[in-house]
Parts: structure tokens; C-alpha cells; sequence
């Protein structure tokens, strides 16, 4: 029943934490209200006569046509800079060779000979930079709003006024070709359709091939008003080489080749566009507000010369949108209202007399230009407009949540601790709350919001436990009980918490954190040398750490510990090598080795480095299965033991095969492309496969112990012989399995005494000290190994030094953890600060950063290269595990830190003393070595175990919570701050859903522990009833 206390209370403060979370967003991040309305064609801009050129024939449009048909080439991430020639920045020198200048010559020639039939522009896009918000943006002329990003993985129908729906209102044939995004935003609005997958971000030419296939033939066969080409090859391109790499000269010149192709094509009544949707970064990424992701080309050409364009159409849409949605200030409204209406008579008295109509043109561009952008920087504003009522009760809840797990990790450790109070007496406030919520909300004729309600069922269980709380303070207790954690950790959260404030910080987090983290570990080997608290001596002894000292040289404490914290700082100094640097630094260059191997041009350097990876991984494996093997857990022929054997080589060979041919399948053989294709298919699943597989066998069996049975004294390490009776419930099996541990190496002993020949059934158990770190380190190598498959091959070598930081970690954390038996067990607040920090540190050194272009989209293809169809959950599992991977990891990992100072605590064998000149049975005591209980020791106090567990996991969440919960108020203050969208949004989403992601996983790891616990418990009940038989 404790356990399952254990995993309520966990999941219900998650709960809290969720629900702050949502509630907080669903202030912060709006969307704006779409509109419904259409207008016609027969429907004048404004008031008064209309614009030359008009027909006045009823029925038809207000402005007539320029041209006959439109033949609109979309080139995704066309940069402006794309269509520029190749040129020097002084005379004299020689010209800047970039792989991308001067490879659109078509453009530059017909600019330089039909000055007048072509114009070359540079967009701004407004962000967010990616490719659904950009088409909504190019084809509705409205703005995107920042939380529409999140929407790139799933696009939906278009219900605003846009491009396509006047064409085919007006009975133009529309046909499109290219990106199947457009399927999603406009469904059966064309009146053919060639769509290609649009995702795989490393297929560089399906989509482009597929458009040139039909473009020359639906142009020559004339049954078209509109025709549209979306190519993607240069956006798929900048994201899988970058834009500096030969191969996007290649596509560009492919690009040039198409152009010149359809201008011969066209007719005298038909205008080319060829525009980009975005830009792209310097890495090749988009989805930011940087110069060179906004910036991108629009070029226009047609046989006839062109004519300048008319106002544009925003007065109506402007006045409809304040109507419906009334969110608009209201000065600035009438503000721009009266500078249109001023506008538009400028306008009209210009039409009636054209004297001087230079000048007064200019007059009327002049107020035009003002109107609209007044109109996009007070739609800006309006669209930004936040929630503070929810933004602040979110913030509130966070905080309450943070105070609650500070309050309940000291309340765990407490003598007579009842787990079941902990959550459900305010479980039943909080549903009470909420069902009364629900109630007034519905009698009121109010609408009942999901988040709202689950913000007020937080909330009610929070009041039982603060007022709890509230109420056992006693008024003399100093105010810093409440803060039981160490100065130094204090002070260093503290200043966690007020850096998420700056900018400058959050962009800079990636140096920071391994600053911070090396910082911690000095801390730490200092405190220890201080206090005395350094491993015991005689576990230098021990083979396994590479020491052998004599056990009486007290001066290799302090070696042991400086060479844990000088493996710690070179391992951080080691994987920082491995970054990404943020845009807003130019002068920062990122590693090079987080690029995949098929973007390197040698091959000579392409082998060395896939032989580093392969590398990575054998020294993965090794160290995993030696270590298992000096805790004699792979003795056990178990389903989870003979998979560590057999599986994870089967897995490294997977992914060492899977990087083989992702590297060089371009260079294949034609006539093994086929097969190469399927084997990239076939491997990561079935490694994803394997992996399931192993975890499944783990939950089924994860006791990894070895049994034996033998006539006679059998000569093994820890003996079990016959109890007096079975266990009559769970907690007294609990407390009886320890003494029954202790009582059959007694009894062993005894028999040793009396029995020469041969002697009584007995029972041999190998290595039940190391029962739940074993579990846990086999869990988290079956989890890594997917996980890495999702990333670049070269990030092997992170994985490899994260187990390596992570090891070297937990020895020198457990080196400070004092052993208390029967329990309190704790753990300080110094270890769990330094594993979140190294989670942190992992996850930028695996090449993330907390901001959208940085994302590994690629990670959605690994094992489905040909897309996911419909199918928008598996890609975003894909990409957020490959994300958050980290996460997920040290999460998941958390519980070994409080079993790994029991692990240590062997300090080698511990021998029977014996009479003096009793060699002969010196010598059979000197082979039966008494084995240490170790981890076996957590068992002596069930409920001790229990209460650790939580309030370790309480500590975790709270170290998480006061990071999002900084981010939470960072955004809210600075909500106004130039640089929200760019740098406060992004973190604090990425916080959120990393919190999410590290909550999972640390549930994951808390019930993994309770799964080993109750099979050892099982394990025993059934070997004592098989005694007694």
C-alpha cells in the first residue's frame, strides 16, 4: 500500500505543476480571432469613384485584370541574398566564393535586359518563420501569431479570405504541385493536384522531381488559370548541409534552370512569380525573427512590361476585425481610421485632377505606407495581448507547488509519517473545488474552460496541505527551517532563478551551466575534504576503482576524491566541445561534429569518425556489461540477463549498420539503392524493437539473481536455509526478509561446523546487494540506445562521456551521503541540485537549444524515411525524444542516487574472526566471506525506503519547478521586453515541456524501483515456502 501512496502522491503533485503550467500559457500564448468573412471582387476598396482602368459593367470586378494567368514558383527558404552574383567588397579584390552566389543567373540577366518587365524585391517575413504560418501568411495577407508554430506538424483548412478562394470563387482554374501542406490549408480547392511528402527533411529531390514531372506538361496543355509550383529541395537542403555546402549550389542551379525554362514558356498575358516563403540561419534552420530567416526574395517578370500596384485593401478587414473581436485600442483605431479617410480623399482628388499628380502621388504613398504600418504594429500588439489574471494565477500555482514539494520533502522524513493523507484528503478538496466550479460556471451560463477547472481543483488540494503547514509552524521556529537546504546550493539556485530574468543569460545558458556544474563539484570535493565525509579507505582497495592503496594511507581520501572531481570537470570540458551556438552570437562558431557523417565531403574523414562512433558504442556496451559482471548480475540466466548478453550486441550492431548506410547512401549504386533504402527502414525499428523488447523482459523479471541448489555445504557467497514459517502479510515479509538474509549466513556457518561430507538442501543467492542498481543501469542503456539513434552519429561520444560524468558523479555524491541504519534514508540536497544541473549541461551538449530553428527535425524520419501520412503524434514523439532526451534520461536515473551510496558501502569482505591456531577452519572461513548487504540494507526499514523515495523525487521536482517557475515569471514581467517572443517564449515552452518530459521519467524510475522491490519481496516468499517443502 506504501507504494502505491508513493506513486499517488507523486502523480498528484505533477498534477499541481501541470496545472500551473496550462494555466499560465493559456495566458501567455494567444491566437487571434479568425475571421469568416469573404468579400467579392465586386466590391469596391472604399468610397468614391473608381481607380483608372475599371469596369462599370455590372457584375464585374472593381479593377480589372493585368494579366490572363499567374504561374507563382514558390521556392521554400529562397534567402534574398540567393539571387544575388557573385561580387567583391572592394575593387581590387577578388570575389567572394560562397556556394550560394550566383547561381540564380536568370534573374540578374533579365533584370540587366528587360529592366522594365521584372522587378526583384526583398520580403520580410513576419515570424514565425516556418512553412504552414508563412503559406497562411503569403495567402491570407493576415499575421501569424506566435503560438502557430506549434502547429507545423499538423496543418488545417484556411477558414480566412485568402488567394485560392477568390480564384476559384471567380472560376479560375487552380493547379498545384509540390508541398502537401497546401492539402491540409486549402482541401479540394484545386482543380488538380500533384502533392508530395513534404517532412523528410533529408530527402533533397522526391518533391522536386515530382514537380518537374508535371510542370512542362500542365503548362504546354493550357488547361490552367493559376499555376503553382511549392519546390523544396532548397529548404531541405539548409537543413540537412547547410547553406554553405556544395550541394545547395547544386539545387540552386537546378532552381535557375527551371526559371529560364518557364520565362520561355510564358505568354504576353501571364506574370511569373518566384518568391520565397522564409529565410534560413546559417546552420540551415528557420522558424526565428533573425535578418536572415525573415529575409527572402520576390521576383516578378512577364513578357509585357509591368505597372505599378494599387492601394491595398486593409480599411474593411480592419474595421470587420474590431467589430467581431474588439481588442483593438480604440485611439489608435480612430487614429488610423482618419489618416485612411484622409488617404482616400487625397486619392480622389487626385483621380478628378491630375495636375501635379507626382507629387501628390507620392503624398498618398507617403500616407498610405503610415496606415499600414500602424495597422501591423497595433495588430501586433492586440494579438500579443495577454491574460494577466491567468498568467498570474498560473505563476501563483507554480510557486504554491514549488513551496508544497519544499514543505513534503521534509514532512517524508518525519517519525510517524502517514502516506496516504498526503493525497487523499486534498484530492477530495480539489474535486470538491472543481465539481463547484463547474457548477456556478454552468449556472451562470458561462463557458467551462478544462484549464480553469483543473487550476481550481490544484488549488483546492492545495489548501488542506499549506494550511497544514500554516498550522504546525511554531511561531519561535526560525524562518530559515523553512530553506533546510545547505548555503551554497541555496545561493546557487538562487542565482539559477534570477538569471532566467536576463536575455543575455538564457542565450549564454550553455557556457553557464557547465560553469555552474564545475562549480558545484569543487564545492563538493572541498565540503568533503572538510567535514571528513571522503570514502572509506577500504574501498580503495577494491579493483573496481583502480586504487590500491593499503587501507591504512588516509592521505588517498582526498586523492580518491580530487581524481572523482577532476574526472568530473574534464568529462564537462569534454562534451561542452559538442555546442550549438545561439544566432544572437555571430562570432560564436558552432562544432562541427554535430553534423551527421553524410554531410561530410572526405572520405577518408568520413570512416575515422564512423570508426570513433562504432567505437562509442563497444566502449558503451563494455563498460555496461563489466560492470554487471563485478556485480556477478550476469550470472542469472534470467530473460533480462540473457537479453544484456545476447540483445544489446544485437542493438549496437543495428545502429552501427543504420549509421553505415545513412552516411553513404547517396553514394550507393544504383542497383542497390533499393536495398539500402529498406535496410534504413528496417534497422532503427527494429533496434526500437529490441529495446521494447528488453524493457518488457525487465518489468517481467527484474530480479537478476543467481539461485543454486547443491547437497552438501555448498561454497557461495550468500546462503539461505530454512525459516520457521512463511511471512503472513506484506509487511511482515518486509521487515523479515533482512533478518532472514543475516540469520541463513549464520546458520550457513554453523552447519560448517558440523557437516564433513555432505549435508542438508541448501540455497545459493548471488548479489542481491545490487538487485536495484542493476535494474535501473539496464533500464537506462535500453533507453539510451534508441535515443541516440535519433541523433547524429558523432553524438555517441556525448552519450558515452554522459555515462562516464554520470558514474564518476554518483561515486563522489555518495562519498557525502551518510549510511543511517535502520533509516531516515536522504539525500542531500547537493546531489540532486548537481544531477539536474548535469541534465541541463547534457542537453546543450547534444547540440539543443531553446529556441525553435534548433530543433532536430531529421529525428522525425528515422525509420520512416518516406513520412508518417496523416500521422502527426509519432514525428512529435520522435523530435521531442530526441529533444529531451537528457531529460528523460537523468530522470529516469534519479533514483541512483540514493541507491548507489549503498552500493559503495561494500567495503569489501567482512571475515568471521576464528580461534587462534585453527588454521583449517581459517582457511574455509576465509573462502565463505560474509558478503555486505548493500543495497539490501534499504529493505532493514520498508517504511524509510518508501519515504525516501518521495521526498527524493519531491527534491527533483522542486530543483525543476523553480526553473519553470522562473521562466513563468521572467515572461510575465517582461512581457513588453523586445526580446519576448525571441528569447522568453521559447525558453520558458522549453522548460515546460521538458519539466513534463522529466516528470514522466522520474515517475517512470520511482515505480521501476517499487517493480524490483515487490519481486524481491515475491522472490523471498517463494524460496522460504520452497524450503519448507
Amino acid at each position: 500500500m506504501q507504494k502505491i501512496s508513493v506513486l499517488l502522491s507523486l502523480a498528484w503533485v505533477c498534477f499541481l505543476f501541470y496545472a500551473g503550467i496550462a494555466l499560465f500559457t493559456s495566458g501567455f500564448l494567444l491566437t487571434r480571432l479568425e475571421l469568416t468573412n469573404h468579400s467579392s471582387c465586386q466590391e469596391p476598396p472604399g468610397p468614391g469613384s473608381l481607380p483608372w482602368g475599371s469596369r462599370q459593367e455590372p457584375g464585374a470586378c472593381w479593377m480589372a485584370p493585368r494579366f490572363s494567368r499567374v504561374v507563382l514558383v514558390l521556392i521554400d527558404a529562397l534567402r534574398f541574398d540567393f539571387t544575388q552574383p557573385q561580387h567583391s567588397h572592394a575593387s581590387g579584390e577578388p570575389p567572394v566564393l560562397l556556394p550560394f552566389l550566383g547561381k540564380l543567373g536568370t534573374l540578374q540577366r533579365i533584370l540587366e535586359i528587360q529592366p522594365h518587365h521584372a522587378r526583384l524585391y526583398q520580403s520580410k517575413a513576419d515570424p514565425p518563420t516556418t512553412t504552414m504560418q508563412r503559406l497562411k501568411a503569403l495567402t491570407t495577407g493576415s499575421l501569424p501569431t506566435f503560438v502557430d508554430a506549434g502547429s507545423n506538424f499538423a496543418s488545417y483548412a484556411i477558414v480566412e479570405d485568402n488567394l485560392i478562394k477568390q480564384f476559384t470563387s471567380t472560376g479560375r482554374r487552380v493547379v498545384f504541385m509540390g508541398d502537401d501542406t497546401w492539402k491540409d490549408l486549402f482541401p479540394g480547392a484545386f482543380s488538380q493536384a500533384f502533392f508530395f511528402p513534404s517532412f523528410n527533411v533529408r530527402d533533397l529531390h522526391t518533391v522536386d522531381n515530382g514537380i518537374l514531372e508535371h510542370l512542362y506538361p500542365t503548362m504546354d496543355s493550357g488547361e490552367w488559370d493559376v499555376l503553382i509550383a511549392h519546390f523544396l529541395g532548397v529548404d531541405h537542403c539548409g537543413h540537412k548541409h547547410g547553406p554553405y555546402h556544395p550541394e545547395m549550389a547544386k539545387k540552386l542551379s537546378q532552381m535557375d534552370q527551371v526559371i529560364q525554362r518557364l520565362v520561355e514558356r510564358l505568354e504576353n498575358d501571364t506574370l511569373l512569380v518566384v518568391i520565397g516563403d522564409h529565410g534560413m540561419t546559417m546552420s540551415g534552420d528557420h522558424g526565428g525573427d533573425s535578418e536572415l530567416e525573415i529575409s527572402a526574395a520576390l521576383f516578378l517578370y512577364s513578357p509585357t512590361a509591368l505597372f505599378p500596384s494599387t492601394p491595398p485593401e486593409v480599411s474593411r478587414f480592419l474595421h470587420t476585425y474590431s467589430a467581431a473581436a474588439q481588442d483593438l485600442q480604440v485611439k489608435e483605431l480612430h487614429r488610423l481610421q482618419n489618416l485612411f479617410s484622409k488617404a482616400s480623399a487625397d486619392y480622389q482628388r487626385l483621380l478628378q485632377s491630375p495636375q501635379g499628380a507626382e507629387a501628390a502621388l507620392q503624398t498618398v504613398i507617403t500616407e498610405l505606407q503610415q496606415f499600414l504600418r500602424g495597422v501591423r504594429a497595433m495588430c501586433i500588439e492586440s494579438w500579443a495581448r495577454f491574460s494577466l489574471v491567468h498568467m498570474a494565477g498560473g505563476t501563483a500555482l507554480l510557486a504554491a507547488a514549488c513551496f508544497l514539494c519544499l514543505l513534503a520533502s521534509q514532512w517524508a522524513t518525519s517519525p510517524g509519517f502517514n502516506f496516504c493523507p498526503l493525497f487523499l484528503i486534498p484530492m477530495a478538496w480539489g474535486l470538491a473545488g472543481a465539481v463547484a466550479c463547474a457548477g456556478f460556471l454552468t449556472a451562470a451560463g458561462l463557458k467551462l474552460d478544462p484549464v480553469v477547472l483543473g487550476a481550481v481543483a490544484a488549488v483546492g488540494t492545495l489548501l488542506p496541505l499549506l494550511w497544514k503547514g500554516w498550522a504546525g509552524w511554531e511561531s519561535n521556529r526560525p524562518l530559515a527551517a523553512l530553506l533546510p537546504m545547505p548555503g551554497p546550493v541555496l545561493f546557487l539556485l538562487i542565482i539559477r532563478f534570477a538569471a532566467f530574468f536576463s536575455d543575455s543569460f538564457v542565450v549564454a545558458e550553455a557556457r553557464a551551466t557547465p560553469f555552474l556544474l564545475g562549480s558545484l563539484i569543487l564545492l563538493l570535493v572541498a565540503q568533503l575534504h572538510w567535514e571528513g565525509k571522503l570514502l572509506s579507505p577500504k574501498l580503495l582497495t577494491i579493483p573496481r576503482l583502480g586504487f590500491l592503496a593499503p587501507p591504512d594511507s588516509p592521505r588517498h581520501n582526498g586523492v580518491h576524491a580530487l581524481g572523482l572531481g577532476v574526472g568530473l570537470l574534464l568529462c564537462i570540458r569534454l562534451a561542452g566541445l559538442f555546442h550549438r551556438c545561439p544566432e544572437e552570437t555571430p562570432a560564436c562558431c558552432s562544432s562541427p561534429w554535430l553534423s551527421p557523417l553524410a554531410s561530410m565531403v572526405g572520405s577518408r574523414t568520413k570512416n575515422l569518425w564512423y570508426g570513433a562512433c562504432v567505437g562509442a558504442l563497444i566502449a558503451l556496451l563494455a563498460a555496461v556489461r563489466l560492470w554487471l559482471h563485478h556485480y556477478s548480475n550476469l550470472k542469472s540466466p534470467e530473460p533480462p540477463v540473457l537479453f544484456i548478453r545476447w540483445g544489446l550486441p544485437l542493438m549496437v550492431l543495428g545502429t552501427a549498420a543504420y549509421w553505415a548506410l545513412a552516411s553513404g547512401a547517396d553514394e550507393a549504386p544504383p542497383r542497390l539503392r533499393a536495398l539500402v533504402a529498406g535496410a534504413s527502414v528496417v534497422l532503427p525499428r527494429a533496434v526500437a524493437g529490441l529495446a521494447a523488447s528488453g524493457l518488457v523482459l525487465l518489468l517481467w523479471r527484474p530480479v537478476t539473481v543467481l539461485v543454486k541448489a547443491a547437497m552438501g555445504a555448498p561454497r557461495t557467497r550468500t546462503v539461505l536455509t530454512p525459516f520457521s514459517g512463511p511471512p503472513t502479510s506484506q509487511a511482515d515479509l518486509d521487515y523479515v526478509v533482512p533478518q532472514i538474509y543475516r540469520h541463513m549466513q549464520e546458520e550457513f556457518r554453523d552447519r560448517l561446523e558440523r557437516t564433513k561430507s555432505q549435508g542438508p538442501l541448501t540455497v545459493a543467492a548471488y548479489q542481491l546487494g545490487s538487485v536495484y542498481s542493476a535494474a535501473m543501469v539496464t533500464a537506462l542503456t535500453l533507453l539510451a540506445f534508441p535515443l541516440l539513434l535519433l541523433h547524429a552519429e558523432r553524438i555517441s561520444l556525448v552519450f558515452l562521456l554522459l555515462f562516464l560524468q554520470s558514474f564518476l558523479l554518483l561515486h563522489l555524491l555518495a562519498a557525502g551521503i551518510p549510511i543511517t541504519t535502520p533509516g531516515p534514508f536522504t539525500v542531500p540536497w547537493q546531489a540532486v541540485s548537481a544531477w539536474a544541473l548535469m541534465a541541463t549541461q547534457t542537453f546543450y551538449s547534444t547540440g539543443h537549444q531553446p529556441v525553435f530553428p534548433a530543433i532536430h527535425w531529421h529525428a522525425a524520419f528515422v525509420g520512416f524515411p518516406e513520412g508518417h501520412g496523416s500521422s502527426t503524434w509519432l514525428p512529435a514523439l520522435l523530435v521531442g525524444a530526441n529533444t529531451f532526451a537528457s531529460h528523460l534520461l537523468f530522470a529516469v536515473g534519479c533514483p541512483l542516487l540514493l541507491l548507489w551510496p549503498f552500493l559503495c558501502d561494500s567495503q569489501g569482505p567482512r571475515k568471521r574472526q576464528h580461534p587462534p591456531g585453527d588454521e583449517a577452519e581459517a582457511r574455509v572461513m576465509h573462502e565463505e566471506e560474509e558478503e555486505p548487504l548493500m543495497e539490501m540494507r534499504l529493505r532493514d526499514a520498508p517504511h524509510h525506503f518508501n519515504a525516501a523515495l518521495l521526498q527524493l523525487s519531491l527534491k527533483y521536482l522542486f530543483v525543476l519547478g523553480i526553473q519553470i517557475l522562473a521562466c513563468a515569471l521572467a515572461a510575465c514581467i517582461l512581457r513588453r521586453h523586445l526580446m519576448v517572443w525571441k528569447v522568453f517564449a521559447p525558453k520558458f515552452i522549453f522548460e515546460a515541456v521538458g519539466f513534463i518530459v522529466s516528470s514522466v521519467g522520474l515517475f517512470l524510475g520511482i515505480a521501476l524501483v517499487m517493480r524490483v522491490d515487490g519481486a524481491v519481496s515475491s522472490w523471498f516468499r517463494r524460496l522460504v515456502l520452497a524450503q519448507q517443502r
